[in-house]
């Protein structure tokens, strides 16, 4: 009897953010309160440990060309996707917000109630990378700052 073909088991591990700026971008994710590691990279590269994937800056230009792609035209559109800090209650989700624009974040969209029971905003970082601030039914915030989603 035969088994079926496995392949390799799904992950995802990093996230890398192409950034003009690296020097203001370290700046503004360290003011954000993430947990920087292998600081040895100097402005090379900043990895952050977020409590799930890891964060990565790296320089816009650099990182395109690793991945043979156009660096521009460099749109300040939407760019097909966001990051998302979830949060535990609503008065989360402002206090974030407003912890993420005194940091030097630009507010996209004012907190709200959502069509389907959540509360969220979105600020963007120095590179126009959004980020949604979202409290959202059956996502839970756990202490170990993992999101656990209902079955």
């Amino acid at each position: 009897m035969s088994r079926p073909l496995q392949g390799p088991v799904p992950r995802l591990t990093v996230i890398t953010l192409g950034v003009s700026d690296i020097r203001a971008s370290i700046a503004f994710y360290d003011a954000l309160g993430f947990s920087r590691r292998l600081k040895a990279t100097g402005e090379a590269v900043a990895f952050y440990d977020t409590g799930g994937p890891v964060l990565a800056l790296y320089p816009w230009d650099q990182l395109a060309a690793d991945a043979q792609l156009p660096d521009g035209p460099r749109t300040v559109a939407f760019r097909g996707m966001t990051l998302a800090w979830n949060c535990a209650t609503l008065e989360e989700v402002d206090a974030v917000l407003a912890f993420a624009l005194s940091k030097g974040a630009k507010l996209a969209k004012a907190a709200h109630e959502t069509d389907y029971g959540g509360y969220s905003g979105y600020f963007t970082d120095p590179d126009g990378h959004p980020w949604e601030v979202v409290v959202a039914p059956g996502i839970e915030v756990g202490n170990d700052r993992r999101v656990h989603l209902a079955e």
